[in-house]
């Protein structure tokens, strides 16, 4: 496809996509009430119309929605292209994956046989009253969850990392024996660092950083207070990409909140909030199997941090709503996931009574909630947080748990992670694997998360302002090389893997900021 039919194709799949939308309806009215106005002209009707939207600021709300439509919807493919390439171009991808939802499908239905409970079940009325009373103190619940297990862990999905091969790839004919070294094996396109520092220039040595220098001793008229003075600018103009340009040097705190939803271009707006009372609704009528995987996954993460045992109640709520909300089976058009199926009580083979379960098509695993805790931190109205989250997942997190080949996805992470410390750190990859410590069995819980539950928030949310403004969960992997590097000394010196996973144990005093820029801009290549 040329240039011109790929950018008409774009331009007719959002106007596609916004025609139904709450945005089209607004603009919609809202020009045929401006009719009434004495500055608009019949001779000039379509220049008038628009010279109002635009001065009444719809011009700016459409470009954002359009911006969000770009950044969301992935690139259109070749016309003569099936559907399933657009989910995930390899076919060994397609098919890794397909074989992991059965497990995984096939473990919640045993897990549901065994223990007697159905996957879903009408509530009745008492308790129905009784959940919508403590909706707002749902954490002094004391269900008894002792049956219940996670689905998976993080290490389990590693291992299916591991075992992935190319059958069209003999790995023997690579010249450098350096790719037998890592777990990942196999052959994808992943940035080096000459290639980084030019897709993360605005992280250079040179230019001003939130998380370096705000802590420097150097007066905040240096550097601070121009940049809040931009931050304040930018949150005023209600710019999407000038909020997602800006937030690649991080987001003053009290402008965090506003510029992440302005980036991911989450408006709050009646409707949203009529959806979350809605989903709210859906949660108070049915009690599904997987609510018990949230309440456990939650009582085991986030009630033990210290930094998140205080947001139980949130998490609750917004993990909930999410398994209930079927709008978030879009994304599946490009996931390279399929929402997994369940049938109607009796009917089991019959295609016709196969429904997604849960109704979001995502089965919550071991640390799931995590996702949800940093953003507690920035919104305290619950439909605001949970329209932010759902953006972050269906633009973010969802790569962190699906085999794809995606730049994002969670295996080319975690290849670039071991290709940057192959690279940078031969001894120490090299030390640690002869002792069979490999790297990545470390790194990984840290990236499947994005990090949450491992830094201090302060820093977290600092990593976070990266990944939206680049667009890219790139940063993860960088920041786990980096990881590894800062603390090298120590662990050329360690014997077991027992040892080094106690050198990086804590991550909690770290600095994000510091640790990312010498790994690329400061260190020999």
């Amino acid at each position: 496809m040329d240039e011109g039919s790929e950018l008409s194709l774009s331009v007719a799949h959002v106007v596609q996509r916004l025609k139904g939308s709450h945005l089209h309806s607004q603009i919609e009215r809202q020009a045929k009430e401006c009719l009434h106005q004495p500055e608009i002209k019949l001779d000039s009707l379509k220049e008038d119309v628009r010279s109002f939207l635009k001065t009444a600021g719809w011009e700016r709300k459409l470009q954002n929605s359009v911006y969000r439509e770009l950044h969301v919807q992935p690139p259109p493919s070749h016309p003569a292209a099936p559907p399933e390439h657009l989910k995930e171009p390899l076919a060994y991808m397609r098919k890794a994956q397909a074989s992991w939802e059965k497990r995984v499908l096939k473990s919640l239905n045993s897990m549901s046989t065994e223990l007697g409970v159905p996957l879903a079940r009408m509530r009745p009325a008492a308790e129905q009253k009784e959940l919508t009373n403590k909706w707002n103190e749902m954490g002094t619940d004391e269900p008894d969850l002792s049956r219940f297990r996670p689905v998976y862990a993080p290490k389990d999905f590693l291992e299916v990392l591991v075992s992935l091969r190319n059958p069209n790839h003999d790995s023997s004919e690579d010249v450098s024996a350096r790719s037998h070294w890592g777990l990942i094996q196999v052959p994808l396109n992943v940035r080096d660092v000459p290639q980084l520092r030019r897709a993360f220039c605005e992280l250079n040595l040179t230019a001003g950083q939130l998380g370096i220098d705000d802590h420097a001793h150097m007066h905040p008229d240096l550097f601070e207070n121009d940049y809040v003075q931009i931050g304040k600018k930018v949150v005023v103009d209600q710019d999407s990409a000038a909020a997602q340009q800006y937030s690649r040097q991080g987001c003053p705190t009290g402008l965090r909140a506003d510029l992440w939803a302005l980036i991911l271009n989450s408006t709050n707006q009646p409707p949203d909030v009529m959806h979350y009372e809605q989903l709210k609704a859906g949660v108070i009528q049915h009690d599904l199997l997987v609510d018990n995987l949230i309440y456990k996954d939650v009582k085991l993460t986030a009630s033990n941090d210290d930094y998140y045992f205080v947001f139980e109640d949130f998490l609750y709520q917004v993990l909930l709503c999410f398994s209930r909300d079927a709008a978030v089976l879009e994304h599946f058009k490009y996931n390279s996931a399929t929402p997994p199926k369940s049938y109607i009580q009796g009917k089991v083979g019959d295609e016709e009574c196969a429904v997604v379960y849960p109704p979001n098509g995502i089965i919550p695993f071991h640390g799931f909630s995590m996702y949800v805790a940093p953003l507690c931190f920035l919104y305290n109205e619950p439909s605001k947080l949970y329209s932010v989250f759902r953006e972050m997942y269906i633009r973010f997190f969802f790569r962190l748990h699906s085999i794809s080949s995606s730049h994002s996805g969670i295996v080319s992470l975690c290849l670039q992670f071991e290709r940057l410390l192959q690279t940078h750190l031969p001894q120490l990859f090299y030390h640690l694997r002869q002792i069979g410590a490999q790297p990545l069995r470390i790194a990984f819980k840290w990236m499947v998360r994005a990090f949450s539950g491992y830094l201090s928030t302060d820093q977290l949310l600092l990593l976070w302002d990266r990944i939206l403004g680049y667009d890219s969960l790139e940063v993860v992997a960088v920041l786990a090389a980096a990881v590894f590097a800062f603390r090298a000394e120590n662990l050329m010196e360690v014997t077991s893997l027992a040892s080094a996973e106690a050198v990086l144990a804590d991550l909690s005093t770290l600095k994000v900021m510091p640790l990312i820029q010498i790994f690329l801009f400061a260190t020999a290549i």
